[in-house]
């Protein structure tokens, strides 16, 4: 079993640009909220272009990183309402027209919803890239997602030391989502009461997105699909399908995976139309309906999600159902010819509740 040694923690911010209040830090916290939800499309479409069959280890791949952003979704969820605040999905800010970037983020880093490919690695590669060693922490225009995490946990010690950690700590407890509302194959479901299991969260967000100590490959859990090996952190899981091999023991990441090969088989992805729009097709058409009751199903996730996390956990499995229902409709898009060899594919817009039904 690989042992991972302590996180090494980033540059700390300048004074000015430093997490001073409550209020500022419940407003970083939603945007990291806002933040792991922005992942789900692009993995979803990646993820539901694949055949299983013919690509199982990228499905594998794909699919754990979606689950583990779930839980990295509801842990920060848990660290919002830790210090009294609302978490909030069920918003036109949470859907703006793909491609978009990232809540706050680097504008370079753009998001795009497109099939499995060379194009979605690189995409995802960027996505999941590790902060270099000593980086500044970022709490605006953040370049990599660990050095915005590294901003947020700055912003909870320095209140802490501040204001003491019963001040900052104030949220009601039972708005807490716990391992028992939610099942899954990820690493720890952590509900959040003082700064010790606060930093216990983020460094769980982190480490399985770019590995522990930054510069491991490794993100401390073991793989849930083959208990003979330790788990490799989102970035490097991406690295391993991009080389078409995995990482194995003694693999660091200047050495590059140089375990058993894996393979991707291009024929087995369906060709989905990149950034697709409502507006691409007229009202009343095949494609355009389904597109549309596909966004109705994802915003009725997405509230489902809210009310979840704002003292209703039991919703959890109310979600999950409706996960099935989105997995559907989004295959059964992909299936759907839309022109110039392309298939259609789910548009992730924005529905209000009154249009709905």
């Amino acid at each position: 079993m690989n042992h991972p040694v302590p996180r090494q923690h980033a540059a700390a911010p300048a004074a000015s640009a430093r997490i001073a209040t409550i209020d500022d830090l419940r407003e970083h916290l939603q945007w990291a909220v806002e933040l792991e939800h922005a992942t789900l499309p692009p993995y979803l479409c990646a993820l539901y272009s694949l055949d299983p069959e013919r690509n199982p280890d990228a499905v594998e791949a794909v699919a754990g990183v979606f689950i583990e952003e779930m839980l990295h979704l509801t842990l920060a969820a848990n660290l919002l309402n830790a210090v009294g605040g609302s978490p909030r999905l069920d918003s036109p800010r949470t859907l703006p027209p793909h491609p978009r970037r990232l809540p706050h983020g680097d504008p370079s880093l753009e998001l795009s919803l497109l099939p499995f490919g060379t194009e979605a690695l690189e995409m995802f590669l960027r996505l999941e890239q590790p902060a270099p060693p000593g980086a500044p922490a970022e709490g605006d225009g953040y370049e990599t997602i660990g050095q915005f995490y590294d901003a947020i946990e700055d912003g909870l010690r320095h209140l802490c030391d501040r204001l003491g950690e019963r001040e900052v700590f104030r949220g009601d407890p039972a708005r807490q989502v716990h391992a028992g509302h939610f099942r899954h194959t990820a690493g720890r479901m952590i509900t959040v009461n003082d700064l010790a299991s606060a930093l216990a969260a983020l460094e769980e967000i982190v480490e399985e997105g770019e590995g522990t100590s930054r510069g491991a490959v490794w993100d401390g859990d073991p793989d849930v699909h083959h208990p003979d090996r330790d788990e490799v952190a989102h970035y490097y899981r991406f690295q391993e399908l991009k080389a078409g091999r995995r990482y194995r023991r003694g693999d660091t990441p200047r050495s590059g995976p140089t375990g058993e090969a894996i393979t991707v088989d291009p024929l087995g992805v369906l060709p989905m139309r990149p950034n697709p729009r409502l507006a691409d097709h007229a009202p009343g058409s095949a494609i355009r309906t389904a597109q549309e009751e596909f966004n109705r199903t994802y915003c009725t996730l997405l509230h489902l999600l809210e009310q979840a996390f704002n003292g209703s956990p039991q919703l959890l499995a109310d979600a999950v159902t409706t996960m099935y229902k989105v997995k559907a409709q989004a295959q059964a898009l992909m299936r759907m010819p839309d022109g110039d060899g392309t298939t259609a594919g789910p548009t992730f817009e924005y529905v209000p509740p009154e249009h709905r039904t």
